[in-house]
């Protein structure tokens, strides 16, 4: 038994542990933001509601949805991650953000189950502010 885990394996645990146990796993009654997204290459599927303030932070942010231990711990990250954030800090976020919250290296095949929740999180906030008209789920198809 290995008693000083590697920090790959304190990742990988906290991976399994939002895996197994999802923060924030509800829908959101009346949420300001609903946006679904999918990945057709594996199945991942994620449904993501935000609330708002009235400064336009996330006042609170949950999700739904099946997928692999990758997308669904992304998920779950990322729902705590941007709690507090303004919609401009949103849409700056990038990949890196949800790999340095994975802390482990993602193979190009998994990058795009890590990354769904966000796409789908700014295709959500860009339909919200009418930057995008139509509701077609978010996908990680390029």
């Amino acid at each position: 038994m290995n008693e000083n885990p590697s920090p790959s394996d304190l990742y990988q645990e906290n991976i399994l542990d939002h895996y197994k146990y999802p923060r924030n796993f509800e829908p959101l009654e009346s949420p300001d933001i609903h946006e679904e997204g999918v990945n057709p290459l594996c199945g991942d599927r994620v449904e993501l509601f935000l609330k708002l303030d009235g400064e336009k932070r996330v006042a609170a942010m949950t999700f739904q949805g099946v997928g692999c231990a990758i997308c669904l711990a992304s998920t779950s990250m990322l729902t705590e991650y941007v709690e507090g954030k303004g919609l401009d800090e949103i849409k700056a976020l990038q990949k890196e953000d949800i790999l340095k919250l994975l802390g482990i290296p993602i193979g190009p095949v998994r990058l795009k189950c890590a990354i769904l929740s966000l796409m789908t999180l700014k295709q959500g906030v860009a339909f919200y502010e009418g930057e995008k008209t139509d509701s077609t789920p978010a996908t990680t198809e390029e």
